[in-house]
């Protein structure tokens, strides 16, 4: 796991960034974020930050969600659960997950807006994923001890919910 830590670090703060000045302040991580400042102070930094770099859409609404995706398929690389005696490996989760929710957006089931290319840029990271980390052999059953493999796997889940937007 140690390996992908820069990684992971790096695209969990790309993708806080980019939700935190980027995207709708209804998220909880943006209200947290404002929570820590004033309303006047986190407007002026997000309207200087959205001056001084400009991203284009995809970059801001597709982007990240691939990144979480690449970030829970790796953490998910070391583990599988096991039902019935049955071994169902965890690398598939993140992105059966994603397409849920890109579903459940079509039939509005939840906020937000179906976007294909979110699908597609899902489907890319999670494949990187998979290569990235096609040595680990080694799993073993999520719950079966806790280690710093088991609290990143359950980190990189839980941050997911820190995007939600709440109304």
């Amino acid at each position: 796991m140690k390996k992908y830590l820069p990684f992971l670090t790096v695209s969990l703060f790309f993708c806080l960034f980019v939700y935190v000045f980027y995207r709708t302040d209804k998220t909880l991580v943006t209200r947290l974020f404002i929570s820590l400042f004033s309303r006047a102070e986190y407007s002026s930094l997000e309207t200087s930050i959205r001056s001084f770099l400009p991203l284009p859409g995809f970059i801001i609404y597709s982007v990240p969600e691939g990144l979480w995706v690449f970030c829970i398929t790796v953490t998910s690389s070391f583990f599988y659960v096991e039902v019935k005696k049955k071994k169902w490996d965890l690398v598939f989760v993140p992105i059966l997950a994603a397409i849920l929710m890109e579903v459940l957006q079509l039939f509005h089931f939840l906020n937000g807006r179906f976007d294909l290319m979110d699908i597609n840029v899902s489907l890319g990271f999670w494949l990187l994923a998979i290569f990235c980390t096609r040595s680990n052999t080694n799993k073993e059953p999520l719950f079966q001890t806790i280690n710093t493999e088991t609290i990143y796997c359950m980190v990189s889940y839980s941050i997911v919910y820190l995007a939600h937007v709440a109304y």
